[in-house]
């Protein structure tokens, strides 16, 4: 996107900004600019308007109010890349080296006029210069390599994996350096290189950059500001500066502090409501004199008792519970699994087209073992066989009389369910934990998940007396369980480390 290329102060600013969604708030009181410095990352558990949101800041979505300018160039990679119409990846090369070439293009017509015109070629080299135009096209082939994407110019978009073509996007953005980058999700479908790569480009980057991600170990390497999209009192946005720590610590107190406010005033609310019943109770009984009080006395008491139940029932009808509920802790039971009580335990087990090596595996209570290998090989597939949710096609499986096992799997979400599938996720995790489980197996058990319940989720992980099977490709979790038994699954068999 080209939207002002003579401007050496590009920036996004958006003001207000609100989208409605039927009878959904999206988003609401969104502030914030993203210029030439910015290391900016909009975070919040999926459904919670990020994507959204870029959609705005790029001029995709118009939103319902609220402003939103741009100046500079911007390049836009989104999750996924449609592909039709015959492009080819160099239809998208091309696309991406384009401003570098039309401002090469306006620095040779300004040659011919640099004595009668200085200003307009001092302008149009500054522009070269910022954009490097020089090397635009060299630096598009290093980041396609680098990303393992396709080299092929002539090679068809809808010929390639959803993974092939976000590569070839990615690589276009990067190497073309625009102004600005806003990124939605970039670590999906990269290897280790290529995430190396990623987080280089991103540190080095003179512009300015957005990104959108789950990718803990790309937020802390890369982000300086955070912009949290996750619940809060006013159902706005909060924006944390300090990098991940300062989030992390802003995030805690914002918590901590709505809680508090939110207890303070349901106390108050229920304070008042005793008073109210307690004058109601006098109102009944309390005010009857003894046996021998006059009808007199009895008289002169009883307005000033029906004078102060009003005053109650006044107050406490002037009272509000401003505050929504703060969103719940994770549910996670203390659980009274015995350590080194058999569990399950598998032997050579086998999935015709799935898992082809036979893995043997055997828990028993307080285990860890984590699961890991490339797609495709085979680790949701043992998982779900040990949880009984897939019969293998050699090998048995046994477990233990009385064993309870629990089983997120990767994907689980409801028909037509109006939660976003972060809340369905978190849900679904909370159902399992309520078997209160011996074995917990837990497939990709970030997905979707706000970084508080992740938090709350590991920090759970390390003192439950269940058994734990985890397969995850989340770069933050596999460091966090970093010392557990590993299981790796891949073409040539299975290792076991540790």
């Amino acid at each position: 996107m080209n939207l002002d290329k003579t401007t050496t102060t590009a920036h996004v600013r958006a003001e207000g900004v609100r989208v409605v969604r039927g009878d959904r708030v999206v988003l609401d009181g969104v502030d914030l600019t993203v210029s030439t410095r910015s290391r900016l990352a909009v975070v919040g558990p999926n459904g919670s308007g990020k994507t959204t949101l870029l959609h705005v800041l790029t001029g995709r979505t118009a939103p319902d109010q609220g402003t939103v300018r741009r100046s500079g160039t911007i390049g836009v990679a989104e999750q996924e890349l449609e592909a039709g119409g015959g492009e080819t990846v160099g239809t998208l090369v091309a696309e991406a080296i384009r401003p570098a070439r039309r401002a090469l293009e306006r620095l040779e017509a300004a040659l011919g006029t640099v004595e009668t015109d200085p200003t307009a070629y001092a302008q149009a080299l500054e522009e070269v210069t910022r954009l490097d135009a020089w090397d635009a096209g060299r630096r598009v082939d290093i980041a396609l390599g680098a990303l393992g994407a396709c080299t092929d110019r002539a090679r068809r978009l809808d010929t390639l994996s959803v993974g092939q073509r976000h590569r070839v996007r990615l690589a276009c953005v990067l190497g073309a350096r625009p102004d600005l980058l806003i990124l939605d999700e970039p670590t999906n479908h990269l290897d280790a290189a290529g995430l190396a790569f990623l987080t280089g480009r991103l540190r080095q980057h003179p512009g300015g950059v957005l990104v959108v991600t789950h990718d803990r170990v790309l937020l802390r390497d890369v982000a300086g500001e955070f912009l949290d999209l996750d619940p809060a009192p006013d159902g706005r946005p909060r924006l944390y500066a300090g990098g991940y720590p300062g989030w992390q610590e802003g995030r805690a107190r914002e918590r901590e502090r709505w809680q508090q406010e939110y207890d303070t005033q349901v106390a108050e609310h229920q304070r008042l409501t005793g008073a109210v019943d307690e004058a109601r109770a006098r109102l009944s009984t309390g005010w009857r004199p003894g046996k021998g009080t006059g009808k007199h006395q009895r008289q002169t008491r009883a307005p000033g008792i029906v004078q102060a139940l009003r005053r109650r029932q006044e107050a406490l009808a002037a009272h509000r519970i401003t505050l929504p509920p703060p969103p719940a802790p994770l549910r996670f039971p203390a659980g009274d699994t015995r350590p080194g009580v058999p569990l399950i335990e598998a032997r050579q087990v086998t999935v015709a087209g799935r898992l082809a090596p036979p893995v043997t595996v055997r828990l028993t209570g307080g285990d860890r073992l984590l699961v890991t290998g490339p797609n495709g090989a085979g680790k949701s597939t043992l998982l779900a066989v040990l949880a009984g949710e897939l019969t293998p096609a050699g090998g048995q499986v046994r477990r233990h009389d009385g064993a309870r096992v629990g089983y997120l799997a990767q994907e689980v979400f409801t028909p037509g369910a109006r939660r976003s599938p972060g809340q369905e996720r978190r849900r679904h995790l909370e159902a399992v934990l309520d078997q209160r489980p011996d074995l917990l197996i837990l497939d990709e058990p970030t997905n979707h998940l706000s970084a508080t319940v992740v938090d709350e989720l590991t920090e759970a992980l390390r003192h439950t007396p269940m058994a734990v099977i985890i397969a995850t490709h989340d770069r933050q979790l596999l460091a966090d369980v970093e010392e557990w038994p590993t299981l790796v699954i891949n073409s040539s068999g299975v290792q076991r480390n540790g």
